[in-house]
């Protein structure tokens, strides 16, 4: 039997084509889940919609009233919500004197406010207990050069999470986050095309390889599940990645080429 049955899921970020979010809103759907999708652009979602039997809204997370709106909309229509996963994100990579005024409000409005509310929304919605997951980040962890406002509002949200779990425990709502170290994705862009990009990555793996969508999908699944006895915990689901550490800028701009070098910079 499907092992989320009946379930009444939110994603978040699955308005681009085979991203994270629509990767992670097939497996919920595939485990009998009824899921809502948000993102920018409706008419990108709404051919996942179709595909998973499920239904898209409109909602930009940097806006209260949408976020707002996608999980009353959500409980309208199934009468519940039980899992709200947020994997909304932008990749800023930026060298740390660089970083302006307005790349921060963006990014603090994306990673941080927009999270923020959509927990909120969650809590008041969740009226039998669910599950809160949001994507973060191994390198809310661990460095990165050029990263410094990304990795910044990811750990900033994680720790809005443990607060979440510490405080709605009681009404039965479990959150938690989830840290993928560089997955192949349309976020990543063109950069792991390059074979010696890639390889300066995968070699601090432990476990062989970069991940994947699917991994945190499976990852999402789990702590969707009545069964999963697990709240305030990040899980980092990078096949080790947390156990050493990413590329230097050197080490990457060794094997870089210049496009590549300057879209990093940029």
């Amino acid at each position: 039997m499907p092992v989320l049955k009946d379930k009444v899921a939110i994603v978040l970020g699955a308005a681009g084509k085979d991203n994270m979010g629509q990767v992670i809103a097939r497996m919920l759907a595939a485990e009998g889940a009824k899921v809502v999708v948000g993102g920018r652009g409706t008419d990108r979602m709404a051919a996942l919609a179709d595909e998973i039997g499920g239904a898209a809204y409109e909602c930009d997370i940097t806006k209260k009233d949408q976020v707002d709106g996608i999980v009353a909309f959500a409980k309208e229509r199934h009468g519940r919500v039980d899992i709200g996963v947020n994997a909304t994100g932008w990749g800023l990579l930026r060298p740390f004197e660089d970083t302006t005024e307005a790349d921060l409000d963006k990014i603090c409005a994306i990673q941080f406010k927009g999270p923020f509310f959509f927990c909120q929304a969650l809590v008041k919605a969740m009226e039998n207990g669910g599950s809160i997951i949001q994507i973060s980040s191994a390198t809310a962890t661990i460095m990165l050069n050029h990263h410094a406002a990304y990795m910044g509002t990811k750990a900033g949200i994680d720790h809005v999470v443990r607060t979440v779990a510490n405080e709605y425990g009681v009404k039965g709502i479990r959150a938690n986050s989830i840290s993928p170290g560089v997955t192949a994705t349309p976020m990543a862009g063109d950069s792991l095309n390059y074979p010696a990009v890639l390889e300066a990555f995968t070699k601090e793996y432990p476990l062989g390889r970069i991940g994947t969508a699917e991994d945190i999908g499976h990852a999402c699944v789990w702590l969707a599940r009545d069964e999963c006895f697990m709240t305030g915990q990040n899980l980092q689901v990078n096949g080790g990645l947390t156990l050493r550490r990413n590329p230097t800028d050197t080490e990457l701009f060794s094997v870089m080429p210049p496009e590549a070098i300057a879209h990093l910079t940029a």
